[in-house]
């Protein structure tokens, strides 16, 4: 069974930047897309960027792009967010998941598209 565990969140002034991990066991990602998702109080879950199990078809929300990238170490079994220029907006937690996305093209961000989630980790941008 795979499981996925989250880390990296905090509290970080506007214009920081946070490097979340999302590390995988139980079974290598080389099977699955893994994207990453955030959910603000009171809003839905909201798909940010994905990444393909061979690494391509990287995929990124209008809201992230030019400041957060994924990457992924296939060594380490685990998927990275680099988050640069946080905003207040940026605020909530973050759920790294697994799952398979149709070919070909970008990796979907869908919610839909994901079975296996982590637990999530706090990102906390004051205004």
């Amino acid at each position: 069974q795979l499981q996925l565990v989250e880390s990296g969140g905090g509290l970080v002034q506007p214009g920081g930047s946070l490097r979340l991990s999302c590390a995988a066991s139980g079974v290598t990602l080389d099977y699955y897309s893994i994207a990453w998702f955030r959910q603000a109080p009171g809003k839905e879950r909201e798909g940010l960027s994905c990444i393909r199990s061979t690494g391509g078809g990287i995929n990124y929300a209008d809201s992230v792009k030019g400041r957060f990238t994924i990457s992924k170490d296939n060594v380490q079994n685990t998927v990275y967010l680099q988050m640069n220029s946080l905003k207040p907006e940026d605020t909530g937690v973050y759920y790294c998941a697994a799952g398979w996305t149709p070919y070909p093209g970008l990796c979907s961000v869908a919610v839909g598209r994901y079975r296996f989630w982590g637990q999530g980790t706090q990102v906390t941008v004051p205004t």
